[in-house]
Parts: C-alpha cells; structure tokens; sequence
C-alpha cells in the first residue's frame, strides 16, 4: 500500500502525506466566508495535527486565520515573505514562532520531505481593503514523490520547470466572470499546466465547493464543471497523466515513479 496521498476537503485545502509527514494547504474549515458559502462536501474533519501548514498568499480563501486557529496541535507554518506580523496579530506569539517565511526558489525541510515555494501567476496583497501585500507562489513537496501545489496561478514563463512531477494538484475555477484575467487556471489553461509540468498523477482543485450566498443558479457551470472538464481537456493535453477527479473528503493514494 502506498504512504503518498492526497485527500481533498474542497477549496485548495488539501491533506498531503508522504514519507510520515502530513503537510495541510491553505486550510478554509469552515462552512461560510464573508459571502461565500459551503455548497459542496462536508466540513473538512482533520485526521490529526499536521506537520506544516502550507499558504500560498494572502487572499482570505487561502490564508483564514479562523481556519488556521482551528488546526489541531503545533505545526510549522509555511507561508509568504513578510507575513509573519500578520499572523502575529491575528493568531498570537506563539503562532509567529513557527513561522518558516519562504519566497519563490526557497525552501525548508519539514522531517523527511522538502517544501520549496515556486512561481505563481497571481496577486499577492490581502485585498482592496489591505495595505498587507506580499508574494503569490505554489510549492513543490519532495519526499518520496514529487508533487506541485499550485495556489492561485495563471500561466506563467518557466512552468514547465517545475516537472516532471508524480503528482500536480491544479487550481481550475473559481466564481468570478473574468476569472482568467485575475490570475487563474481555469479547465481549458489548467491543462495547458498539465502539459507543461509533466505529471504522472493530477488532481483538480480550487472548484465546487463555494459559492457567493443566493446565487447558485448563476453561472453554475463554472461551479460544476471545472473537474471533469479539466479532466477532458487533459486527455488531449497530457495523454499521459492519470486525471483523478475527487469529491470531497475523498483520498487518492498513488506509487511515485520509480
């Protein structure tokens, strides 16, 4: 039985094991989000403390400082260059102390595995409302596989770098009408990732799980389908990656390759 897996709890969290660590992306825990709310999947239920928490930026679907005081035990916390006084304030000292900063071509090692932050193709700043600004990036985990998480990212210079890879988790929708313009994959582009990144194993993610409050009739398209249509266009794109598309809650537990 393979000890490299991915579950996928909706959103870009997702709970990465391999080599004895458990690594936790972008934690969103909860069932609602300023106007967003949980359609899809059940609140995520952690199997345990995880060894690292993973930010990629500081958008508040991604870095939810609710979330992350919600995850159990002391873990290390991954994030962008420059944010630690913002975890400071909203989670305390004790949080800030295990602060591990990182920017693009960095990285740190959490026990057998080492996480290396990489371009992403995305704004980095808190939001409108925020002076709080700092870098987007993705991470390449490597331990026993070799695996990349994309954040929020749109197609960049330099992403077929990042391959060959056992497995791509591949961001491929989102809720707003001119999604391509703000810095992300939607189906079409996220397998022009694919292709780029070489991967034997790829995961859609950031889809199906949210959506603005009253409007589940509006471009619901765009909240059911990025999956299985990223799924298709990879069959073409990247004949050669197996494309496992999860629900919820679901685990998908892979070989590397040898």
């Amino acid at each position: 039985m393979s000890d490299t897996s991915v579950t996928w709890w909706g959103h870009s969290t997702m709970w990465l094991a391999d080599s004895g660590v458990s690594l936790l992306t972008d934690p969103l825990l909860t069932d609602r989000l300023i106007h967003l709310r949980r359609m899809a999947g059940p609140t995520p239920r952690l199997p345990g403390p995880p060894d690292a928490v993973l930010v990629s930026h500081l958008h508040a679907d991604h870095f939810h400082l609710p979330s992350l005081r919600a995850v159990p035990g002391e873990p290390l916390l991954i994030l962008p260059r420059g944010a630690t006084g913002f975890v400071a304030r909203g989670l305390g000292r004790e949080w800030a102390q295990r602060c591990v900063e990182l920017e693009p071509g960095e990285e740190t090692t959490v026990g057998a595995v080492t996480v290396r932050a990489v371009p992403a193709a995305h704004d980095g700043g808190r939001g409108p409302w925020s002076k709080l600004r700092s870098v987007a990036m993705g991470f390449i985990v490597e331990g026993a596989a070799r695996t990349w998480y994309g954040g929020d990212t749109g197609l960049f210079d330099g992403m077929a770098s990042l391959g060959p890879l056992d497995l791509a988790l591949v961001p491929v929708g989102g809720w707003g009408p001119t999604l391509g313009a703000h810095g992300h994959l939607d189906p079409a582009d996220g397998a022009e990732a694919l292709r780029r990144v070489k991967a034997a194993w790829a995961v859609p993610v950031h889809y199906g799980t949210f959506w603005p409050a009253g409007m589940g009739r509006f471009r619901a398209h765009m909240f059911h389908d990025p999956g299985t249509e990223f799924a298709r266009r990879a069959a073409a794109a990247a004949p050669e990656t197996h494309v496992r598309v999860l629900a919820q809650g679901e685990t998908l537990s892979f070989e590397p390759a040898t």
